[in-house]
């Protein structure tokens, strides 16, 4: 097994995120050699087809920061059963300009919670169409709509339940196995 680094997006802006609790939580069940860093979404201005032209810096970095990446795992909250709007606005960035996508053949996967026991199914659905019309291999099992009880995850990402690390160790290993099914053949081999 090689290194390897996977972005996530957390979906949500706010400081007291229950899906920034559960990302920092992937990040410290990673397995060994492998590294989760945040792309950050929290500066992009509103997308407008405007900027095609002439992308402004911060996007232009975001955009980059999921090119140097071997994937992306999308941690998404649930705002009125679909996707916040901050985590579109991203999105939409990261699509454009036309023929420019960032996700295109870029391994994806989609994960959320909440305190309510479907988690965030109905945002992750809304979530893969739009990464489907984007061409992202978007990770289809396991399936991970986390239902966040109090003290599940503690600030600083530890996650209180053996199951649940268990679950999510399982979910990392079943995305890393999508992305080596993606990962580009070095030349020479």
């Amino acid at each position: 097994m090689s290194d390897r680094t996977i972005g996530y997006i957390v979906g949500s802006i706010s400081s007291t995120s229950i899906n920034r609790r559960l990302a920092k939580a992937l990040a410290r069940l990673a397995p060994e050699g492998t590294t989760l860093v945040e792309i950050p979404i929290a500066d992009l201005p509103f997308y407008s087809p405007d900027f095609d032209a002439d992308y402004p810096q911060v996007a232009r970095d975001f955009k980059q920061a999921i090119d140097d990446v071997d994937g992306v795992i999308i941690v998404t909250p649930e705002y009125s059963r679909s996707i916040p709007g901050v985590l579109k606005n991203a999105l939409d960035w990261a699509a454009r300009p036309w023929g420019q996508g960032s996700f295109n053949g870029k391994p994806t996967a989609v994960i959320g919670t909440s305190g309510g026991p479907i988690g965030t199914a109905a945002a992750q659905q809304h979530l893969k169409a739009i990464l489907s019309h984007y061409n992202a291999p978007t990770l289809g099992q396991p399936e991970a709509y986390v239902q966040s009880l109090p003290g599940l995850f503690t600030d600083e990402g530890e996650v209180t339940n053996e199951q649940t690390a268990e679950f999510l160790a399982g979910y990392l290993e079943a995305f890393e196995s999508l992305i080596d099914r993606y990962a580009p053949v070095p030349v020479g081999a």
